[in-house]
């Protein structure tokens, strides 16, 4: 019994079970263990894992297995958790007190907006607020606790509607009605689905004098156990206070609220955890040469026919085109998530967007659907995408709310066929070839991993995928990266501040700071093809990182001292 007593302890050193409550204790912390070990453990694992004897282990998993707490999986023996525990989970959502979750984090928004916090609730076709406190403010809203607003116009209606689930959303949509409140209301449906697309990449919604002219809102779903909305959280103020920007600063907080309140269940979207600046002056000949303030600015794409660059904004969804030696850009405003751009030996463009492979001609604004490979999954949106040096377009995807493994990569040849290359991604992010197109790179940003697979040019196939790097805790995630001439890998670290150079053995060869936490992406260009462009995001980072980083949204010029490999166009 002394000897059991004591190995118990080793489960937990900082709990001492009452009195008669050991056996018990030693249960939960079983119980625990097969929800958390990873992949599902097997007997072995478990007596490694707690180290109780192994009698005493079977008898405890036994009486879990008859409790319906645990299940011993045929296939391959391992334990999972039973379905008494979803059966009890179910109960405990629904006895959820929304209100008295939330007061706490209401408290906290108020404290640091300054600005009327709103908490509310579905009910038919608007939101219903269930609890506010009140800005001190001279300019005060009206409403307050049992009054309403109208779910597609509202920040926290758009909220709530973001992350109900298709099968019940296609039913409230279709007997939705549009209500024009202010001239800013949208009141196409279209319209208002591609709107609820981005507010889902973005994590949070805004409206802005949607409801009332002057007042603005940003607001966050708070979601259940299946990622489904309990209710919204939001801060709501005249617009003159509440500007876009402020809005977009306050994105990330309301993001947080809303996990707080709800425990983190449901949390899907890639880490907002920032990384500290790095010590130490950025470097000198590093030069700001499209300041900007896009939300994810990405792929950027160095054509050496016009001697431009090109590049996204996934979330405000434009494709810019801009000429480094003035600093000139142009926008043109899209209709969904765009992930990548790259000019058309035709003479126009092929972007990866939401809905999937489209041509586009910029100055006319004309679209034309080449091929949508991933019709099947409309939750799904493309994110990075390249060219070979055959001219094949190569993109990734994942999914709108960055659930895992749900990417795929996919290859749309010169003849406008597509194929599947590879899938199972978390993120799929940046790509490109080695020099001598042996190798083909490919990231998943969430996994904090570079893949590295062999390449055969001519076939355009892939194949041995393995692991090129895997990025530490600590230094950001792997995010965009490109390829020079000498066969080194330039991969940027979204909240980490800086871009590692890799040998082409995966070892370290430089890390360079950059003056903002969320660099996106990179490529070579300029006359010589020895400039590297960077791209930035300034998406859910909090007013402070924005006074730290004031450029986020920018792109960037390095003297690499190294020439790059050209960006290709695509031949289809």
């Amino acid at each position: 019994m002394k000897r059991e007593a004591a190995k118990s302890k080793d489960l937990d050193l900082e709990y001492h079970p009452a009195p008669g409550s050991q056996t018990l204790w030693k249960g939960i912390q079983l119980l625990e263990m097969v929800g958390t070990l990873s992949p599902p453990p097997r007997f072995k694992d478990l007596m490694k894992a707690s180290q109780l004897p192994k009698g005493t282990l079977h008898r405890l998993l036994q009486t879990l297995i008859d409790s319906r707490l645990v299940k011993l999986e045929p296939s391959d023996q391992t334990y999972r958790l039973g379905t008494l525990l979803f059966e009890m989970a179910h109960k405990v959502w629904s006895e959820f007190d929304l209100r008295g979750a939330a007061t706490s984090e209401m408290e906290r928004l108020f404290k640091l907006a300054n600005e009327t916090v709103r908490l509310g609730v579905l009910n038919d076709y608007q939101v219903l607020y269930i609890d506010q406190i009140d800005s001190f403010q001279p300019v005060k809203l009206g409403g307050g606790v049992g009054s309403r607003a109208d779910i597609h116009s509202s920040g926290l209606g758009k909220a709530i509607l973001t992350h109900i689930p298709e099968s019940k959303s296609h039913l409230l949509l279709k007997d939705l009605e549009l209500t024009r409140h202010t001239p800013n209301t949208i009141t196409e449906i279209d319209e208002l689905k591609r709107h609820l697309k981005i507010t889902k990449a973005r994590g949070y919604s805004v409206s802005i004098e949607e409801q009332h002219i002057g007042i603005n809102a940003v607001a966050a779903a708070i979601l259940d156990h299946k990622a489904e909305p309990l209710g919204a959280i939001g801060v709501i103020g005249p617009a003159f206070r509440l500007t876009p920007d402020r809005l977009h600063a306050l994105g990330r907080e309301v993001i947080e609220a809303a996990r707080r309140i709800s425990g983190n269940i449901g949390e899907t979207s890639m880490s907002i955890t920032v990384m500290p600046k790095p010590f130490g002056a950025d470097r000198d000949d590093l030069k700001c040469v499209f300041p900007g303030t896009a939300f994810i600015g990405k792929e950027p794409h160095w054509s050496s026919s016009s001697q431009k660059l090109y590049w996204v904004d996934m979330l405000a969804p434009a494709i810019y085109a801009g000429d480094p030696a003035s600093s000139e850009y142009k926008v043109f405003p899209m209709q969904e998530l765009v992930g990548a751009v790259v000019p058309r030996t035709r003479g126009d463009f092929v972007v990866a967007m939401q809905s999937g492979f489209k041509a586009v001609d910029l100055e006319s604004g004309s679209t034309t659907l080449i091929a949508d490979p991933e019709a099947h999954l409309p939750g799904n949106r493309f994110n990075a995408g390249k060219c070979d040096t055959k001219g094949r377009l190569w993109a990734g995807s994942l999914s709108i709310d960055t659930a895992p493994d749900k990417g795929g990569l996919w290859c749309l040849d010169i003849d406008r066929s597509v194929r599947k290359m590879d899938d199972g991604f978390h993120i799929s992010n940046g790509m490109g070839w080695s020099p001598d197109d042996k190798k083909f790179y490919f990231t998943d940003s969430v996994k904090r991993l570079i893949y590295e697979y062999d390449f055969d040019l001519e076939s355009g196939s892939i194949e041995n995928r393995r692991k090129f790097v895997e990025v530490p805790e600590g230094v950001g995630a792997p995010d965009g990266l490109t390829v020079d001439s000498e066969g080194c890998v330039w991969s940027v670290h979204w909240d980490g501040w800086c871009i590692t150079r890799y040998d082409p053995e995966g070892n370290v060869e430089r890390v360079i700071n950059v003056p903002v936490p969320r660099p996106t992406s990179c490529a070579f260009g300029g006359p010589d093809l020895s400039t590297l462009y960077i791209s930035s995001a300034r998406i859910r980072l909090s007013a402070q990182e924005l006074v730290e980083a004031p450029l986020s949204g920018s792109i960037f010029a390095l003297d690499a001292g190294v020439k790059g490999l050209p960006s290709n166009e695509f031949a289809g």
